[in-house]
């Protein structure tokens, strides 16, 4: 690799919160992302417009997004939706840049992550994309599950396949791949990223991935190998999907990608220094 090889980095404090049980004082939340908004992140995703009861983390996600400090960062800002009422309220924002939309191939994880099926999923993303539009914002579709099914719903990278195409009819041109559980295999990661990354050389293709410790390092070589070059992180590896009625994994560490990046010369256009504020900030104590 030389060192012309360059990573579009994720930060989604927004992941990485909204597991924790012990809810972040708004304050804190506002004076976090300030810091992450001066690191130079592609993007971070500060929180979400979804059902307070299922996730009361982010229920104050309108008020930090007023009180962030926006006008002067180059990262994008975004939100996740679950449904069209999020997506309305997330576009009276003109601080949002990006909609965040998890849809998934698994009819049991939609159920159980956004009480949806397949079929209200696709109208969602049809809805969101033409709100997105009229907005001048951009929909991110994620595949939830991309890398297999653990309940045994029927999945294949040929259904994978399928749903990319889709998407991408619909006019989504960002679209990451989620390893949602965090046990997927490297090989496997790889295996699903060639089969559409090849295929689709104008869709920025992107790993969302848990990991154990000691695990993310190989997820990552599998995915940059493969021609990813969007990947999400969370300082520290915080937090975990608490929607899945499973072991919740910690996000992939942001530290553990920089780590990949500097053995292997790729850019990141971090600024070390804002960083370390930010590693520093106590966000959880």
């Amino acid at each position: 690799m030389t060192a012309l090889s360059q990573i579009k980095i994720i930060e989604t404090p927004r992941d990485g919160m909204q597991g924790l049980s012990t809810i972040i004082a708004t304050q804190k939340k506002i004076e976090y992302i300030n810091l992450l908004l001066k690191c130079g992140f592609n993007t971070v995703e500060v929180g979400s417009f979804v059902s307070v009861k299922a996730i009361p983390q982010m229920a104050d996600t309108a008020e930090v997004l007023e009180k962030i400090e926006y006008s002067s960062t180059k990262s994008k800002i975004a939100v996740l939706v679950a449904n069209v009422k999020g997506g309305q309220k997330a576009i009276e924002f003109e601080q949002v840049d990006q909609i965040f939309y998890p849809f998934s191939t698994s009819p049991t994880f939609l159920k159980k992550n956004l009480n949806t099926t397949i079929v209200q999923a696709e109208k969602t993303i049809d809805d969101l994309q033409n709100l997105c539009i009229k907005s001048e914002k951009e929909l991110v579709a994620f595949i939830s599950l991309a890398f297999g099914d653990p309940y045994g719903d029927p999945w294949s990278t040929e259904l994978v396949y399928r749903w990319v195409e889709k998407l991408v009819s619909k006019g989504i041109n960002k679209i990451p791949l989620a390893d949602t559980i965090g046990d997927v295999s490297p090989a496997l990661i790889r295996l699903v990223c060639e089969a559409v990354v090849h295929d689709f050389p104008a869709i920025e293709f992107g790993l969302h991935t848990h990991a154990y410790a000691g695990k993310g390092l190989k997820k990552i070589d599998a995915a940059w190998q493969s021609g990813i070059r969007r990947f999400d992180t969370v300082i520290h590896g915080l937090g975990g999907c608490p929607m899945t009625d499973k072991e919740l994994v910690g996000n992939l560490a942001l530290e553990v990608l920089l780590d990949y990046c500097g053995t292997n010369n790729i850019f990141t256009g971090i600024d070390n220094s804002k960083l370390k504020e930010a590693q520093l900030y106590p966000l959880t104590s």
